[in-house]
């Protein structure tokens, strides 16, 4: 028997984050005052982004009187509030931003969002504008206006808010799509002060969380387990031939599992217009065709006294540690992409260390059997 490749080490990342929220952001709308007194009828502690919404509507003249807080991502960013006549979301979106301009004043733009890849500032939208301003203290940035909706009687919005990093040129860049950015939508009842997330945005987070759990089980979890199994246990002869069996469940349970959450992660990404993560998605593209040739190679397999064995073994090694390498890199950048609590990455690292423990154990045995059967081997008297 040869003697055991150096160890293909495997990789653990650690994320370390800290949240450093600011004194003065008010843990409910109902406690939040205003520099200039004023006093609105409603206000709603919003689902996403750490932020409030307070208005009163006058149904006699269609009027909407709001105040849209948040804390900036940076005090160079800018914060949005928007109203959607047409939809659920920021397409076709009519848009107050605020944001500090070159003189260090706040100011408010109005913005025509038709596309992701066309934001146009715009001197009219959906409703009127009669008044808008903004201030910055604290932290937060506060955004006031006064709207005419132009359908009277109709008191229920599809709205949406946003936060993002800076301005360039006085043009807002692109925000984040962190899952709180991209929840950052809803219904709001102007007259029963109830802001809803919407249903599709709710089933859409749970996709996503599906299209997680099965990638990290599946290549995250099970496809490393099955290396273990292929390279440590078929040292021992009495685990022949049941490592390969074993090996051969785990890789092909890894893959059907595998190709569920890659199926929704497809999903997924045709129902998000001008919303990609390419890296995320290319790797995932390539470890389901690195999958799909491993297991293709497998009914290919030579016998092992076979003289193209040799070379098949290195193709299917090769490829294997290569795939374990993307596997795990993708399933951090899934979980960026996720962004769950703390506790769901922490217990993903503690399995890998687990794993890679196993490893080093086992690589450490593997060494001890292989050099005590070569010692033996090399003492045995020749036999002619």
């Amino acid at each position: 028997m040869s003697s055991p490749s150096p160890t293909i080490p495997f990789v653990v990342f650690l994320v370390i984050s800290s949240l450093l929220i600011s004194p003065s952001l008010s843990q409910t709308c109902s406690s939040q005052k205003f520099t200039n007194n004023k006093i609105y009828s409603r206000c709603s502690d919003l689902p996403a982004l750490k932020s409030f919404l307070h208005w009163t509507y006058d149904a006699d003249n269609s009027t909407l009187s709001v105040a849209f807080i948040a804390p900036s991502d940076k005090p160079e960013g800018w914060i949005a509030w928007a109203i959607n006549p047409n939809g659920a979301g920021m397409v076709g979106a009519q848009t107050l931003f605020a944001f500090k301009n070159s003189k260090g004043e706040m100011v408010v733009k109005m913005y025509d969002i038709s596309t992701y890849s066309s934001i146009k500032e715009s001197s009219k939208l959906w409703f009127d504008v009669k008044e808008a301003a903004a201030e910055f203290s604290g932290g937060l940035m506060r955004l006031f206006a006064t709207v005419v909706l132009p359908e009277k009687g109709k008191t229920t919005l599809n709205h949406v808010w946003q936060v993002g990093p800076s301005v360039t040129n006085g043009f807002p860049t692109q925000h984040d799509f962190q899952p709180a950015n991209l929840n950052s939508k809803g219904t709001l009842d102007l007259l029963s002060g109830e802001s809803k997330s919407s249903a599709s945005s709710d089933s859409r987070v749970n996709r996503k969380n599906i299209h997680g759990i099965l990638n990290a089980i599946s290549w995250g979890i099970l496809f490393p387990f099955g290396i273990i199994i292929a390279r440590y246990m078929r040292t021992f002869k009495s685990a022949d031939p049941a490592w390969f069996y074993l090996h051969v469940s785990c890789q092909c349970s890894a893959y059907v599992i595998g190709v569920a959450g890659w199926a929704t992660g497809l999903k997924l990404g045709s129902e998000s217009k001008g919303i990609t993560y390419d890296v995320h998605r290319n790797i995932g593209i390539a470890l389901f065709c690195l999958a799909t040739l491993q297991v293709f190679a497998l009914l290919l397999r030579p016998k092992k006294d076979h003289k193209y064995r040799f070379y098949w073994n290195i193709y299917h090694h090769g490829v294997g540690y290569t795939m374990l390498i993307l596997s795990l890199i993708n399933v951090f950048k899934g979980l960026d992409i996720l962004d769950p609590a703390t506790k769901w990455r922490s217990a993903y690292i503690g399995i890998l260390a687990v794993l890679g423990v196993i490893a080093l154990l086992l690589e450490l045995i593997t060494w001890i059997v292989v050099l005590r059967r070569k010692s033996n081997k090399s003492t045995k008297p020749y036999d002619g």
